[in-house]
């Protein structure tokens, strides 16, 4: 009883940090200041954010190769107070130079090495029948920031200058990770399987073990695929929503697609407890692709919200299926790590999407085309997880021949 009641707590501290780790989704609010106050372009604009999202991905690595040595307690800590001072010193940058270096270099590290040691942590509590539902409700709290960080964005931005709400947010995240971090903690050995028809305890495999597996690389290619695909219309869906249906609508849609990504997170985490990860996947990517060849012709505010909803749903989904897939995969000892490289298939995606939707919004004048790109990468997804299986499925269950 004792390991379960910090096993939630632990649960509810990975939520309150990754909801201050949302602030990526504030950067567009920022971005259309930013342009108004110094005069940037769109592009020059983009690159702090971008370069956050690299800095994300890319120190994932050894953020969870640190956490697995000395604790997820301090990665977090140093990521707290590297998100925190990264926007504080942003509010005194106007340039785009510097801007990259503290919003993008920084608080992109603050992300990357936070977000690599919430999940994993939690995982070690509960038993691996759990995996699916504590990984989709840890992260959720990134997907749920846009509740908040958005509105309290604008707030700011209402009454401050863009530099002073820079610094502002800085303090507020300070304020929310540092505390909690002190509440993330590894069990003394991770909780073992309550099933009683006697599954065997998942093998924990080194990254040059996980490397060796075929597992591995179907993995990377679904999330790099979804991450893909999503990313691209993630990022073009608001203001294609605007132009069809105003800018009220467009908003609704935020807070809407905000639920719908949260929501995605537990669900299907426990979905594919039961039908398995790549069923899971497969079956999500391939309403995701449906609601994108659909997208364009949609004109009505239900339609478009039941598309956008099934899309930020499936995207969100991910986010908890993979963390789950490589732990059945590779057990939870080397988790930090070996789940922090798979993730470079979501940071090689969130650069690559973005830019191949808009090379081919740019050259053809809208996003229809993207949309269906978008789509076909994620059908090749959905048919490879129909033929993906665990690589310790033959060790799933003990077969008691002898009684």
């Amino acid at each position: 009883m004792k390991s379960n009641k910090q096993g939630w707590i632990v649960v509810a501290a990975g939520v309150g940090i990754n909801l201050a780790f949302g602030v990526l989704y504030a950067w567009s609010i920022f971005a259309g200041k930013l342009q108004e106050t110094l005069g940037w372009s769109k592009t020059e604009s983009s690159i702090p954010y971008t370069v956050a999202i690299i800095m994300f991905a890319v120190v994932m690595i050894p953020a969870g190769r640190l956490q697995d040595k000395i604790g997820p307690k301090w990665v977090v800590t140093i990521g707290g107070l590297l998100i925190g001072l990264g926007c504080i010193l942003a509010g005194s940058m106007t340039s785009i130079l510097g801007l990259t270096i503290s919003f993008g270099v920084l608080a992109g590290s603050g992300i990357g090495l936070g977000y690599a040691s919430t999940t994993p942590p939690a995982l070690k509590w509960f038993p691996p029948e759990k995996k699916g539902l504590i990984s989709g409700i840890v992260v959720g709290g990134f997907g749920l920031a846009t509740l908040y960080i958005v509105p309290l964005s604008n707030f700011l931005l209402s009454r401050y200058d863009v530099f002073t709400s820079f610094r502002i947010m800085g303090v507020i995240f300070l304020c929310m990770t540092l505390p909690l971090a002190q509440l993330v903690k590894n069990p003394d050995k991770p909780v073992a399987s309550t099933n009683k028809a006697g599954k065997a305890p998942i093998e924990d495999r080194t990254v040059t073990e996980m490397l060796k597996t075929k597992q591995f690389y179907m993995l990377w290619f679904m999330f790099f695929a979804g991450a893909t695909g999503g990313l691209m219309t993630i990022g073009s869906l608001k203001p294609i929503v605007k132009a069809m249906l105003g800018e009220s609508a467009a908003l609704q849609l935020v807070a809407f697609a905000a639920i719908a990504n949260a929501l995605g997170r537990p669900m299907a985490g426990v979905i594919s407890e039961k039908l398995g990860r790549g069923k899971t996947m497969s079956i999500l990517y391939v309403l995701q692709a449906g609601a994108l060849f659909l997208f364009n012709g949609l004109n009505s505010f239900a339609t478009v919200f039941m598309a956008a909803a099934m899309i930020y749903f499936a995207y969100g989904s991910m986010l908890s299926v993979y963390p789950s897939a490589c732990a059945d995969n590779y057990g939870t000892k080397n988790l930090g790590l070996n789940y922090g490289i798979l993730f470079s298939a979501w940071g090689a995606g969130g650069v690559f999407g973005p830019i191949l939707g808009g090379k081919i919004a740019d050259a053809t004048g809208s996003y229809e085309v993207a949309f269906y790109v978008s789509a076909a990468i994620l059908i090749v997804a959905a048919v490879m997880g129909l033929f993906y299986k665990t690589s310790q499925s033959r060790h799933s269950y003990v077969v008691t021949r002898n009684g």
